[in-house]
């Protein structure tokens, strides 16, 4: 990366080879990539400061010092004072020592450096299962228990049925202020996530199902190298989707899938099919950091094929035995690609007779290395029920001449799943700028009933609009960024309204909005309505100066598609 240095330490010539010895190493830290201080006023219930440690993938080492590389595990131990708030880690043991201020804590497991996390704020809890409790802000404390009370253990019921035992203990989720810079992290023990996504139930129950599967695949069986994320996110993402069968059907399974793999084409038609940031296995130059290579690929292409090695089986419960066997043999160590697919055709010998590995054009060598699209993608049939109606939606409304009655009537939106619906709004999304008739109408049909909808539906209706130029609805655009303070809601507005002809408007609402924004997205926004401009004049701002450094962590988009990727497409979940 761009920052961080190496700490060598000499050991003495005395020092016999397995005798055990300490080192202590003593420092300082306060600012740096894995560490966001929040003012009260960045929190949502403005009472008092807040702090929280984001360590994926390499920035740990500007919290402490460590082998800040996944092919490293430990145990660690941490003693932390503080005064009038509530401290929390990843980690399997805590006590608080009251008349102390000091709480103490201890993960008795190795875990890879990116893993330790902290947060500290005006956080209470409530248990929402036998093994399970909820952390957030006492003013959201009651929607996350009524979005999660008894849904958690169903899910780590249905992972352990699939993949064996929860070795963790407990599973907790902490709700974090808009300002966390990803949806959610799959901290073991304490998954973090983003309080925005509250009020999106589909998206809610999908995050916190991945950081769920992320328990067996990339805590308990870590990616050994950076170049091979997809070890560890694509494993998550089909097990996430075993997870989502079982509990909700195969057709909800499948129209998630579908709208991610929209998504991942998307992608693919921006950066071009031979573009080396599409590949699974991608090489790490020096200097770049990790995060900026995670993409849409490392979880999808990375899903597709995984599931094309559980199509091999024949049948996927026969693959969910040979995960439990893979997760047994190499839980608590790191593997890199050929440890899971020699393990894969040791298990099935049968297989390996059959050169499944060498298959033309399926080969797993093409697999891994080669640039593109997957090489083959899931059978979504069973998914036709929740995803035939939309198809059939937005070809009503981009066949020429518009029927507006027939379109209109066809479907009733507030009926629809939200996954329909933003699928729906994504591929108009891609068809913009659409015919202003067509606009029009869309606007007249659904624009109040999306108002009522949650955010996720919100902001894709937003981006048709000021895509499209739309006029009538830029008051609502205004609205929805003064009362957002996360990146994956205010990002994406942003790049189309100054991509277009309406970046004096977002100068203004900007100007409006700075001071509720943390110093490290209003940096990113002033970065977008700067480019192609002078710089912008020094903002005056109580909290911090308006060119205060952003932290190096991004959102996991590569640098080199030069903005091509929107965080709407990427929506990251560690």
């Amino acid at each position: 990366t761009d920052y961080g240095s190496s700490l060598t330490v000499s050991l003495p010539a005395a020092l016999q080879p397995h005798q055990p010895f300490q080192i202590i190493v003593r420092y300082t830290t306060a600012d740096g990539p894995a560490i966001w201080w929040l003012d009260p006023e960045l929190t949502y219930g403005n009472a008092k400061p807040f702090v929280f440690t984001q360590g994926h993938s390499v920035c740990n080492r500007s919290f402490f010092p460590c082998f800040d590389t996944p092919a490293v595990k430990c145990t660690y131990s941490a003693t932390v004072k503080a005064t009038g708030i509530q401290v929390l880690m990843s980690a399997t043991q805590s006590t608080y020592l009251e008349e102390e201020g000091v709480y103490q804590f201890y993960m008795e497991y190795p875990v890879p450096a990116y893993l330790v996390a902290l947060v500290a704020g005006d956080l209470i809890h409530a248990d929402i299962g036998p093994r399970s409790r909820v952390w957030a802000e006492p003013c959201l404390l009651p929607t996350a228990i009524s979005k999660l009370s008894g849904m958690v253990e169903r899910w780590l019921t249905a992972a352990e049925s699939l993949y064996g035992p929860y070795i963790w203990g407990r599973y907790d989720i902490v709700f974090l202020p808009p300002s966390f810079p990803i949806v959610a992290m799959e901290n073991p023990c304490l998954t973090f996530i983003i309080s925005s996504i509250l009020e999106s139930d589909e998206f809610l129950i999908i995050d916190v199902i991945h950081e769920v599967a992320h328990s067996w695949f990339g805590n308990a069986v870590t990616n050994a190298t950076w170049e091979e994320m997809w070890l560890s996110e694509g494993l998550a993402t089909y097990a996430q989707r075993r997870i989502t069968t079982e509990t909700y059907g195969a057709a909800f399974t499948c129209l998630e899938t579908a709208f991610r793999l929209d998504a991942l084409h998307r992608q693919m038609k921006l950066l071009g099919e031979d573009n080396p940031v599409s590949k699974l296995q991608v090489k790490l130059e020096p200097g770049v950091n990790p995060s900026n290579l995670m993409n849409l690929f490392t979880y999808e292409k990375g899903y597709c094929f995984v599931y094309y090695l559980s199509q091999l089986c024949g049948d996927p419960r026969h693959f969910d035995s040979f995960l439990r066997a893979y997760i047994e043999k190499y839980k608590f160590t790191s593997v890199v690609a050929q440890d899971l697919l020699d393990s894969f055709l040791n298990f099935f010998p049968e297989l390996k007779e059959q050169c499944v590995e060498s298959k033309a054009g399926l080969e797993f060598e093409r697999w891994l290395n080669a640039t593109g699209p997957p090489l083959a993608e899931p059978d979504l049939s069973q998914g036709s029920s929740l995803t035939r109606p939309v198809e059939m939606l937005f070809k009503l409304w981009t066949t020429e001449p518009l029927d507006c009655a027939a379109a209109a009537s066809s479907v009733d939106l507030t009926k629809w799943r939200t996954f329909q619906t933003v699928l729906f709004l994504d591929r108009l999304l891609d068809g913009s700028p659409l015919p202003h008739e067509v606009i029009k109408k869309l606007s007249e049909c659904y624009s109040s009933q999306l108002d009522s909808m949650n955010a996720e539906i919100r902001i894709r209706w937003l981006q048709i609009v000021v895509r499209n130029d739309y006029y009538p609805d830029l008051y609502k655009v205004r609205r929805f960024l003064e009362n957002q303070m996360s990146r994956m809601y205010t990002i994406p507005l942003y790049e189309d309204l100054c991509t277009g002809t309406l970046k004096s408007f977002a100068l203004e609402i900007f100007y409006q909005t700075q001071n509720q924004l943390h110093p490290n997205l209003r940096k990113t926004i002033q970065q977008i309505l700067s480019q192609g401009l002078n710089p912008l004049p020094a903002i005056d701002t109580t909290a911090v100066a308006a060119d205060t450094p952003a932290m190096v962590l991004e959102d996991k988009v590569s640098e080199a598609t030069n903005g091509a990727i929107s965080l709407r497409d990427v929506n990251v979940s560690a």
